[in-house]
């Protein structure tokens, strides 16, 4: 079970892996043994996750997702594949722990008159500078 709230909780059941030769270091055994491991999460028919962290979690990380709605990750930063199966996991309880948060609503504000005073002064300046670079009788 990967818990990323007490009442947010994914079995492991959900996730499918599938593991594949890794680069990076390793030596020999970089030739040998199946190291990166590859997490594939069915997010979008995924009955433990409350639908709006799951629209949230869809908005915030499509680059990792199929057009069905699966989300795909990876990790071959490590020479175990234990410990590279973990490295997603946490991606993964990372991710839907951002989703989480409900982002807050922007309130609506006027700029000053003293900012607006400040930007009309600021483009009176930034003209008389170029004015002032014109060959004279060009006005």
């Amino acid at each position: 079970m990967l818990e990323i709230t007490p009442h947010l909780r994914v079995p492991l059941e959900e996730f499918e892996w599938s593991y594949a030769r890794s680069g990076g270091p390793g030596g020999q055994n970089v030739n040998k043994v199946a190291t990166k491991a590859v997490l594939r999460w069915d997010v979008t028919h995924s009955p433990n996750v409350p639908d709006d962290v799951k629209a949230r979690f869809i908005v915030q990380n499509q680059g990792k997702l199929t057009t069905e709605g699966m989300f795909i990750t990876s990790s071959e930063r490590t020479r175990s594949q234990l410990r590279n199966k973990q490295d997603c996991l946490d991606l993964v309880a990372a991710l839907l722990l951002a989703a989480t948060k409900v982002p807050r609503r922007r309130k609506k504000t006027r700029p000053s008159r003293a900012s607006k005073e400040r930007r009309l002064q600021a483009k009176k300046q930034r003209s008389s500078t170029k004015a002032r670079r014109r060959e004279p009788g060009q006005e």
